[in-house]
């Protein structure tokens, strides 16, 4: 394949991408036959509409839904709610024009990360094919956070081209072409990588991999294959363990901040992968409080008041060879957003519904929220909590 070069930002050239090829068809009237199953690369190829599991009266997402006959098909013959989204305003014409007195499907132009971050959660989320158009470090997130717990993931992906080019282990973006019908082109960017590298990427986000299908070309002059992903969000939220290496000595002690307001809980994303609450270790000469405020500001930016620091406790755990002590805090007043800030290992900050808590929690902010709120549904290993006096 010849070499194309990768614009800056490679998620708005698909976007324009999909949209003149939405214009194409829309001038040429082009009109796609209606849909049996899912097809997930291929007509008649890959599991079928059972995949998905139970759809009646479910909540359904088809992301990238494109003319929608998926979507359609889904409930006329399951009775399935579907919010059928693209990022392309000439493909959602397209569904409109033909499936807009449909009761039970909604259109949506939208970015799928956008969408996905406001929208009520669903019970099933599938993508045919549109999944390799959208940054996985961006995308993912969003996904696992948008499925209700026990809810499931399934997509297809691109594994090996037309041309024989397979997948990579590295998570960058790659040239594909989008051929017009009657002649004409365009060019996409498609993230590309194995199996194995797909498999990394659902784990760490939290979701266990239930099962993967290959789809091949049923014409042996077509190289052409895809993997099909079902995945599950675990009912319970996950946590994962901190790091084996053992912390400086003045290090083993440390504050980790619940800021929780309206808009819900914040919890930034390590480079590791976790999900964490702001905070980290006491320096020399330093009180809990003035901790709080000091890494608050360092890694979110937001100003808060040492007065408005609320002490919970003390929890105490085992690791490695080494005794941890994190100390959890609670504020709920403070100035300014909270932003990514140079230099920092932890950034991306959200805010999170309590019913909506991202998978794989660092367990020591696991432990911390638990200690906080025991009622919030978080799987992670025991710590014993003291709780302090209250004020």
């Amino acid at each position: 394949m010849p070499h194309v070069p990768t614009p800056d930002d490679p998620e708005a050239a698909n976007a324009a991408c999909w949209q003149a090829y939405a214009t194409h068809h829309l001038r040429r009237g082009t009109v796609v036959e209606e849909v049996e199953r899912i097809d997930w690369g291929f007509p008649g190829a890959g599991p079928d509409d059972a995949f998905l599991g139970e759809l009646k009266g479910r909540r359904v997402l088809d992301l990238g839904c494109g003319t929608a006959r998926h979507a359609a098909h889904l409930v006329r013959s399951y009775g399935a709610e579907v919010d059928a989204v693209d990022s392309a305003p000439g493909q959602i014409e397209r569904a409109r024009a033909r499936y807009a007195s449909l009761s039970g499907l909604r259109l949506v132009h939208a970015d799928a990360v956008t969408h996905l971050r406001t929208a009520e959660p669903y019970d099933v989320v599938y993508a045919v094919g549109a999944v390799p158009f959208a940054d996985p470090r961006r995308l993912l997130p969003a996904l696992a956070t948008a499925l209700k717990p026990g809810g499931t993931l399934c997509f297809s992906a691109l594994h090996t081209n037309s041309h024989g080019d397979g997948p990579s282990s590295e998570l960058v973006p790659r040239p594909e072409t989008l051929h017009f019908a009657g002649g004409g082109k365009t060019t996409g960017y498609m993230w590309v990588p194995t199996e194995e590298r797909w498999r990394e990427l659902l784990t760490g986000h939290g979701l266990d991999v239930e099962e993967v299908v290959t789809v091949r070309s049923p014409d042996p002059g077509n190289r052409a294959e895809y993997r099909v992903f079902r995945a599950r969000r675990p009912v319970r939220v996950s946590s994962r363990p901190r790091s084996a290496q053992p912390p400086a000595a003045h290090a083993a002690l440390g504050v980790g901040v619940v800021v929780h307001g309206p808009r819900g809980l914040l919890l930034g994303r390590h480079r590791r992968g976790t999900w964490e609450l702001p905070g980290g270790t006491v320096e020399p000469g330093e009180s809990l409080q003035e901790t709080a405020v000091r890494e608050l500001e360092e890694e979110t930016g937001l100003r808060v008041d040492a007065a408005d620091v609320r002490l919970l406790g003390t929890l105490l755990d085992h690791s490695e060879g080494v005794v941890r002590m994190t100390v959890a805090a609670v504020v709920t007043a403070w100035h300014g957003e909270p932003a990514d800030q140079p230099g920092e290992r932890v950034g991306d900050w959200r805010w999170y519904p309590l019913d909506r808590l991202p998978p794989a929690l660092f367990v020591c902010s696991a432990q911390a929220l638990t200690a906080w709120r025991p009622d919030l549904p978080i799987d992670h290993a025991p710590a014993h909590f003291t709780p302090y006096a209250p004020r």
